[in-house]
C-alpha cells in the first residue's frame, strides 16, 4: 500500500478536517484508485442525507473501531450488513488495516456498513478451538515474524508464524531482536535464517540503539503497511518506538526469570512520519494455523528431500528409499525440523476437516429450510 510521507510534526491522530485536501488527506492514509473503485462498488445505496465515505480501521474493539478518513479520527460501531455477516463468519469482523464503508448519522454517531475486499490478510485459527479464523490484521505488505535472540530464540515458534505471515498473502520478514545482547548475534542469526527462514529477508536488531533497523525504515518510506507478530517480551514495542519515532507503546522489560510480560493488548494502526505505517499486533500465546498451503514455503527444504522419496506416499519412517530419512541420516535434516513439519503438517489438515466439517452443515441447513419452504408453499 503506498502512501506519501506525513508531515513529521503532525502525529496519526492529529489528521483532522482542516489538514489538508481531502485528496491529500485520503493519500496519506493509502486510498488508492484501488480502493476508491472498491469503495464506489460497495457504497451506492445510501440510507441517509449523509453520504458514505472511507475510513481506514486503526483500532478494533469489541463491536466498535477507530477510524481514520477524510475529516479525521471518528468511532464507528458495527451497522446491520456487518453484523448479519460477522455472525456466520468471523472473519468478516472489521481488522485493524481495513478500509470500510462508514455512515455518519444525523445524531453524530457512525456505523462502518461495509468491509471493502482485502488485499491481504493475516489469519489465525481461533484461541477457542473453533474452526473459523481470527484476523489479525489486512491489508498489509510485509508481516515482520519478531523474535529475541536472548535468552533462546524459539525456532518452532517461527516456523509457526512463518507459516501464517505466508498463508496472508504478504511478504514474511524475520526480525531478530535484542542482537547486542546476543554473543555473535549476526552469526547466530545466520544460522537461524539457514534453519528456518530460507527465502526470507532476515534482520539483525538492537532497536533502542537504533541498529539493524534501516532496511525497515526503507520499506516504510516507500509506503508499505508492516505489521509485527510475535511473542510477549521479545521486544516488538521496542522496535516499534524506534520505527515510529516516539514512544508510542510503553515497554516492559524481560523479568529475573526471562519471561515477557504483556505489553500490548489490542491491534493498533500507527502512521509513521516518514511514510508507511506499522500495526502492532498482542503478544501471541498461542498461534494455530487456519490454513496449511504455506507449510510448502516454511519447510522447502523438507517439501524438496520428499519428492525424492521412492514411494510417493512414503511416511519417511522406514521405509526403504526414503530421502527423508537418508537426509537425516547424513545430517542435513534435523529431527526437530522433521518434527515440526509432521506437527504443523497434523494440525493444518486437522483444521482442514473442522472446516470442511463447517461447510458441510452449512450446506445441509440451507438444504433444510429449502425443503421446509417448499414444503410449507404445497400445503392447501
Amino acid at each position: 500500500m503506498s502512501r506519501p510521507p506525513l508531515d513529521p510534526a503532525r502525529p496519526d491522530t492529529a489528521i483532522t478536517a482542516d489538514a489538508q485536501p481531502t485528496a491529500d488527506r485520503l493519500a496519506h492514509l493509502g486510498f488508492d484508485e484501488g480502493w476508491a473503485a472498491a469503495f464506489a462498488d460497495t457504497s451506492t445505496v445510501q440510507v441517509d442525507t449523509r453520504p458514505r465515505r472511507p475510513a481506514l480501521v486503526v483500532r478494533t474493539d469489541k463491536g466498535a473501531c477507530d477510524l481514520l478518513g477524510e475529516t479525521g479520527p471518528d468511532r464507528a460501531t458495527w451497522g446491520a450488513d456487518v453484523l448479519a455477516a460477522a455472525a456466520g463468519d468471523p472473519l468478516a469482523v472489521p481488522t485493524t488495516g481495513d478500509w470500510v464503508v462508514a455512515q455518519p448519522w444525523p445524531d453524530g454517531h457512525s456505523t462502518i456498513e461495509a468491509v471493502l475486499p482485502r488485499r491481504t490478510c493475516l489469519v489465525r485459527a481461533q484461541v477457542n478451538g473453533s474452526s473459523s479464523g481470527q484476523a489479525l490484521a489486512a491489508n498489509v505488505d510485509v508481516v515482520a515474524i519478531v523474535e529475541g535472540l536472548v535468552p533462546d530464540p524459539d525456532l518452532g515458534r517461527i516456523e509457526r508464524l512463518l507459516a501464517l505471515a505466508w498463508e496472508s498473502g504478504a511478504q514474511p520478514r524475520l526480525v531478530l531482536t535484542k542482537g547486542d545482547l546476543a554473543p555473535d548475534g549476526e552469526g547466530l542469526a545466520a544460522d537461524i535464517g539457514m534453519q528456518v527462514a530460507a527465502g526470507c529477508p532476515v534482520d539483525v536488531t538492537a532497536a533502542h540503539a537504533g541498529q539493524g533497523i534501516e532496511p525497515l525504515r526503507a520499506l516504510l518510506r516507500d509506503g508499505a503497511t508492516l505489521a509485527l507478530v510475535g511473542a510477549s517480551g521479545v521486544g516488538k514495542s521496542t522496535l516499534l518506538n524506534a520505527l515510529v519515532g516516539a514512544t508510542v507503546m510503553r515497554t516492559q522489560s524481560l523479568g529475573f526469570v526471562q519471561k515477557g510480560r504483556h505489553t500490548t493488548v489490542t491491534r493498533e494502526l500507527h502512521l509513521v512520519p516518514g511514510g508507511g505505517a506499522v500495526i502492532d499486533t498482542p503478544g501471541l500465546r498461542s498461534v494455530g494455523l487456519a490454513g496449511g498451503e504455506s507449510l510448502a514455503e516454511v519447510f522447502a527444504d523438507v517439501e524438496l528431500l520428499a519428492r525424492g522419496c521412492r514411494f510417493t506416499d512414503c511416511g519417511h519412517d522406514s521405509e526403504p528409499g526414503c530421502a527423508v530419512q537418508a537426509a537425516l541420516d547424513a545430517g542435513d535434516l534435523t529431527e526437530r525440523r522433521l518434527a515440526s513439519w509432521r506437527k504443523l503438517q497434523r494440525e493444518a489438515a486437522f483444521h482442514a476437516r473442522r472446516v470442511d466439517a463447517r461447510l458441510r452443515q452449512a450446506e445441509l441447513r440451507v438444504y433444510k429450510q429449502r425443503a421446509r419452504d417448499a414444503r410449507s408453499r404445497t400445503r392447501p
